[in-house]
């Protein structure tokens, strides 16, 4: 059972990194809401995953930590300071959005809790530990 678990570690990635884009393009797109500037990056560095991921498992390569881990580790530390601003951690005085849609707007809080910010911070966290774990399993 944990040979599986770490050999489909890569489609976990792929899988969450897909949902996060179409999610993502749901929430802008289909309900119209307007993503601001963090949402904005934290897109930039989870598109490309769904591709270089799928590319990953095809090819299936060993050297992921060079080209995913990056990309999910800086959209993680995006989504944790996205956070610290959403739940009113940080001041709002060096908040980024300073035009359009402010970083702090609350478009769905669903139990209290789960944020558009939250739902990116899980996901890039989610791939992030899916890449390293798979990785550290090959070394065994």
């Amino acid at each position: 059972m944990i040979g599986f678990v770490r050999k489909n570690l890569l489609y976990v990635a792929w899988t969450v990194a897909l949902l996060s884009m179409l999610g993502s393009l749901y929430f802008s797109e289909v309900l119209k809401y307007p993503p601001c500037v963090l949402c904005w990056y934290q897109r930039i560095f989870m598109y490309p995953l769904v591709p270089i991921i799928a590319v990953a498992i095809i090819k299936k390569t060993s050297d992921l930590r060079w080209y995913i881990l990056p990309l999910s580790i800086a959209g993680a530390l995006i989504a944790v300071y996205h956070n610290l601003l959403y739940y009113k951690l940080l001041p709002e005085s060096i908040k980024p959005c300073v035009q359009g849609i402010s970083c702090t707007t609350k478009f769905i809080e669903w139990y209290g809790f789960v944020t558009i910010p939250f739902l990116s911070f899980v996901a890039f966290l989610a791939i992030s530990l899916s890449v390293f774990f798979y990785i550290n399993s090959k070394k065994t």
